[in-house]
């Protein structure tokens, strides 16, 4: 038998790579590698899901613009905030069908994509933790973050932990799964990450602006590679919980 007959043997090892291949099989797999699937739709569907996402991302962005301009330590900010979660799983429950999706391993089977979505999470951590040290010493930046976490500071951690997870869920359940759909092939990626952005402009905090497109490019390019929200989500919580509980530490830190 030669060598190239005995490397295709069925009970052969796994082909060992490098720490740079594996990284790259990696990223590869999480967010270039899109899976086979069928979720087309009919023009009525489509059109459907496009006014119900239009009216929902009004709605919202207004509905976030109100939470956040409550005083910190005010009750009403915890319903408020769970008013605006509330606003994005209904748009995207009506706007039409949603898929939690399955993406593709390095390893060439598929999954979830959950385990990817909290490394990917992880990662988008890092890097915004390594911006907030550098923030905290810059007051004009560091001031509007200051003002968020004033939430925190003056409420219940548990709480506001709370409103994170459901605002978390609610907001891939609507932009990665109902905005994304909503665009065609060759939009969604940027359309979904602008319209997700964006809902955020009346919050006046541009680098929440920043935030939310860095993470919704991240995520959306998950939505495309598995075409549902399981993966993004995970993505999601694990950047928004990480950020809730490491972000005031850091700029104290960094201060």
């Amino acid at each position: 038998m030669t060598e190239r007959n005995r490397s295709d043997s069925p009970g052969r090892e796994p082909v060992r790579r490098g720490p740079v291949a594996e990284v790259r099989a990696f990223f590869d797999a999480a967010l270039l590698q899109p899976t086979e699937r069928n979720y087309d739709e009919t023009p009525a569907q489509r059109l459907r899901r496009l006014i119900v996402v239009a009216a929902t991302v009004v709605l919202g962005t207004i509905a976030l613009g109100l939470a956040l301009a409550i005083p910190p330590g005010d009750p009403r900010f915890y319903l408020a905030s769970l008013g605006v979660a509330g606003v994005w799983i209904v748009g995207a429950l009506v706007s039409g069908p949603l898929h939690l999706g399955r993406g593709r391993t390095r390893a060439g089977t598929t999954s979830r994509g959950v385990l990817q979505g909290f490394i990917l999470g992880a990662m988008l951590l890092a890097v915004f933790l390594a911006g907030a040290f550098v923030i905290a010493r810059i007051p004009l930046l560091r001031t509007p973050v200051e003002q968020l976490l004033d939430h925190v500071r003056h409420g219940s951690l548990g709480l506001v932990a709370l409103v994170t997870v459901v605002g978390g869920i609610a907001e891939e359940l609507f932009f990665r799964g109902a905005v994304f759909a909503a665009f065609s092939r060759r939009f969604n990626l940027v359309g979904s990450t602008v319209s997700y952005a964006a809902s955020t402009l009346f919050s006046g905090v541009p680098l929440l602006t920043f935030a939310a497109a860095c993470l919704g490019l991240l995520t959306a390019a998950q939505r495309r590679v598995t075409g549902g929200v399981a993966g993004p989500i995970t993505s999601h919580l694990t950047w928004s919980l990480g950020m809730l509980l490491l972000l005031g530490p850091v700029l104290d830190l960094g201060g």
